[in-house]
């Protein structure tokens, strides 16, 4: 049955979302234009019930959409695209995201909320500022309503409550229209990581707070405030930096713990989008600051502020219009919206653009001269080289735009994106990263107050001192010849130092001043973590045997790469490392189980317990059980040892995703205070090739003997008749027997179950295989005059993987560097909200 109730109630409210959201824009407007204070609450109550219905609306569409995908309704193409019935709770509710309609709700949503927020802290700028909320919802409303406007046949957004009937062409509609999916395509594999939980809403959260500070200035500039709108949008602007930033993050570490490029940052188009309004935004930061503390750079102000928005609109056009192709591993497929998209970007730019050129010279400047000597000339100089820093990357990222520009007035340009884009972009953003660190670390001595030439040198002399100390040990220790990098360490290591010269100031003057002091030391860490784990990592699976692991494969493959057999030890990095087997994960519960444990099934989900199952240490699963799996991950057990003792056991995966070109490798990692050891398969036996045996070998055995199978003891411990066998039918007169025969390996015994089987007086054999052995095991015959069994024993080459090992050192270095920005950010932004909510009151 379809359920079109639920599917109606989403899209009904998709409608009064973008309804109501024109209906605040106009009451807002209304409000603001009243001659009378009278008027202006009466249109200020209807505004805000407008909004309240709006956001009352936006839940529902995302409520709508939960029951559709939590209940498997797989008549609707959304769930069906993107979910199964196998997934757990958690990443149905990534599945929510996982769409273009999906993230559009989840901005939404994350704006409604804000904007109901700001509803009731700014009476002040109320109606001015939720004019620009209410039109942005309602440009974000249009893109997932879905509807053709008659007439001009034109078709407006995307619904996420279009059925699958109705998205897809497919015969078997026509045969019979009501036709519903047992199953969905799923979740792509992935994305099945919990980062992927909290990833995406942080960053449609950092997203959404960018308006912020966009609506003010824009309020400000409307209604002539051309000083006081920056006293309530800063506070905004360090939650955006604070949010988006951690996004950021947590997309670095995600792609750190599942992709195996080796790293946190590729440089993928959609990265250096999101990456580009970051640093604008914190440019923005510093010159906010400094008009508040001094009233110059307001002009700067308000163009940053204005960009950083433009630029977020931006990156959502270049991830969703379809047009950066095959560029990106982001980017969505355009679902008909590029056009919506690029009409919601030059609208809002537009408009503030025409606001802006219009009250430019109304604008105030200060007449100050800015010396070289006052805070206000390196704020500003810092806050040029961020901007140049972020359009250094805009400018390539942007090339299939322009291309696609220059193609529609008919010049044929075929710029490409950097080939090597990690070599390219890092090389010329080191530099721009050394002045950027140079001039906040000397910009932190001008934060208090303007210095002279002779103050300035007794401020600096003992950080300068201390910094260059640490340099030598740091370059001595580490061995740094390369110039880039030294003046990265160098430059790193003077903004952790004067910066922590200005904390220890401030901590006692004021703790709550401290923010901004300990940002900036974390950028510093960020910047040593980066420099070492980037640009010092080795590798460490060097193939010193020797011999090459395939002629088939490239020099520097069999060169960097450490092929490993089952239960033979290989030295690498100071460690006994040894491949222990292939694992599987339960859906449900930690840990891994053993292939050779488990039979599999018909269906690929679940496999059958050959015994009881321990999974560390304790008895998880009894034979005969049958177990939920993740069938599309296979996980490789390397034991890593030193001095005899276990130093740690990981788990490298290998992925089925066609979603993503087939098989994918993810790293599992060694983590040491000093390093990390990044581990990924980079070949394995393949799973779906039809494995090469030898010559069947046969020999006679009793019930209890020990025989050799491929230089294993195995021993047949019993036999047992079988009244009903998976797959045949057995008649009155048939006969199923199964041998029980243990293998002892390395350091556990296997078990094989081989089937001898006459079906209608006809014998056949179903043979066994026990795969980290490589050894295939056969119940050919039964001989019951003399109590034997014939047993074929068939072997191949025991199971292998080749693995890829790089060590990362000082990587926790930029892990805590990332932690101290993120503390600095929200104490800066707890701060200004404080100072604020005051001048409110007073």
């Amino acid at each position: 049955m379809i359920h079109y109730f639920i599917g109606n109630l989403g899209h009904a409210c998709v409608i009064a979302s973008f309804v109501s959201a024109l209906a605040a824009a106009f009451s807002y407007w209304k409000s603001n234009q009243a001659t009378n204070n009278l008027l202006a609450d009466e249109w200020r109550k209807t505004a805000r019930v407008s909004f309240w219905i709006h956001a009352a609306a936006v839940l529902g569409i995302g409520i709508a959409l939960f029951v559709i995908i939590g209940n498997h309704y797989f008549e609707y193409h959304y769930a069906y695209s993107y979910s199964d019935t196998k997934l757990q709770t958690y990443y149905l509710i990534s599945t929510f995201w996982n769409g273009q309609e999906g993230s559009f709700l989840l901005w939404m949503f994350w704006h409604a909320v804000l904007g109901l927020v700001l509803m009731y802290t700014q009476r002040n700028w109320e109606a001015p500022v939720m004019i620009v909320f209410t039109l942005v919802q309602a440009f974000l409303a249009s893109m997932i309503l879905g509807v053709v406007l008659p007439g001009i046949d034109l078709k407006l957004g995307s619904s996420p409550f279009i059925l699958l009937r109705e998205a897809m062409a497919d015969p078997i509609f026509q045969a019979n229209p009501n036709f519903i999916p047992s199953e969905g395509q799923g979740l792509n594999p992935l994305l099945q990581n919990y980062w992927m939980v909290i990833h995406p809403p942080t960053l449609f959260l950092g997203f959404a707070a960018t308006l912020v500070p966009f609506a003010f200035v824009v309020a400000g500039l409307w209604q002539r405030q051309y000083r006081d709108w920056i006293k309530p949008a800063l506070p905004w602007s360090l939650f955006a930096g604070a949010v988006l930033g951690l996004g950021i993050l947590m997309g670095g570490y995600w792609a750190y713990e599942t992709l195996n490029f080796g790293g946190y940052w590729n440089w993928d188009p959609v990265e250096n989008a999101v990456y580009v309004p970051w640093l604008v935004l914190v440019a923005s930061i510093h010159t906010m600051i400094t008009y508040k503390n001094s009233e110059t750079a307001l002009k700067a102000s308000m163009i940053l502020v204005v960009s950083v928005f433009i630029l977020i609109l931006y990156s959502t056009f270049l991830t969703r219009s379809g047009i950066l192709g095959d560029a990106s591993v982001h980017s969505f497929t355009d679902l008909g919206l590029s056009g919506q998209l690029f009409v919601y970007m030059m609208f809002f730019l537009l408009a503030a653009v025409a606001l802006l050129v219009i009250r430019w010279k109304e604008i105030p400047t200060s007449e100050k001269e800015i010396s070289v000597y006052s805070r206000e000339f390196w704020i500003f100089a810092g806050a040029t080289a961020l901007c140049l820093m972020g359009f250094q990357v805009l400018l390539p990222t942007s090339f299939p735009v322009i291309n696609k520009v220059l193609g529609l007035i008919g010049i044929d340009s075929k710029m490409a994106t950097p080939g090597n884009q990690v070599a390219y972009y890092s090389n010329i953003q080191i530099w721009f990263a050394i002045a950027v660190a140079l001039l906040s670390g000397t910009g932190q001595f001008f934060w208090w107050k303007r210095m002279d030439k002779s103050k300035l040198k007794a401020e600096m002399l003992a950080p300068v001192l201390i910094t260059l100390i640490l340099w030598a040990i740091v370059i001595a220790g580490a061995r740094i010849y390369q110039p880039s990098y030294l003046l990265l360490s160098l430059a790193g290591l003077y903004i952790i130092v004067s910066s922590a010269n200005v904390l220890r100031s401030v901590i006692k003057v004021n703790r709550s001043l401290a923010g901004g002091a300990l940002a900036h030391i974390g950028v510093g860490l960020m910047l040593v973590g980066i420099l070492f784990s980037a640009g010092y990592s080795r590798i460490v699976s060097l193939n010193n045997s020797g011999i090459a692991i395939s002629n088939d494969l490239p020099d520097d493959f069999n060169r960097e790469n450490l092929l490993l057999f089952l239960n033979e030890p290989r030295g690498m990095a100071g460690y006994d490392i040894e491949y222990k087997g292939e694992r599987i994960e339960p859906r449900s519960g930690s840990g891994y189980i053993k292939k050779n444990d488990v039979y599999w099934t018909d269906d690929l989900f679940r496999v059958v317990a050959k015994k009881d199952i321990l999974i560390n240490g304790n008895l998880r699963y009894r034979q005969g059980d049958t177990i939920e799996v993740r069938p599309e991950n296979t996980y490789y057990e390397i034991q890593m040892k030193k001095e005899g003792k276990l130093a740690a056991t990981l788990y490298p995966r290998t992925q089925i995703n066609p979603d993503m070109g087939g098989f994918l490798a993810s790293p599992d990692i060694k983590r040491n205070p000093d390093r990390d050891i990044y581990t990924h398969v980079s070949n394995m036996m393949n799973p779906q090739a039809e494995p090469d045996w030898r010559k069947q070998d046969d020999q006679r055995v009793k019930l209890g003997q020990e025989f050799f199978a491929n230089d294993y003891v195995a021993v047949m411990e019993s036999i047992s008749r079988l009244e009903e066998l998976e797959g045949v039918e057995l008649g009155a007169e048939d006969v199923a027997v199964k041998a029980r025969i243990r293998v002892e390996g390395e350091y556990e015994p296997f078990y094989a179950e081989p089937i001898f089987v006459i079906k209608d007086r006809t014998p056949g054999v179903i043979s066994s295989e026990i795969p980290d052995l490589g050894i295939r095991l056969t119940l050919v015959n039964i001989h019951p005059e003399t109590s034997e069994f014939t047993i074929g024993l068939s072997q191949r080459q025991k199971n292998w993987v080749v693995i890829k090992a790089v060590e990362k050192p000082f990587i926790n270095v930029l892990w805590l560097g990332t932690g101290v920005l993120m503390m600095g950010f929200f104490m800066a932004m707890i701060r200004r909200f404080r100072e604020f909510r005051q001048i409110s009151k007073a």
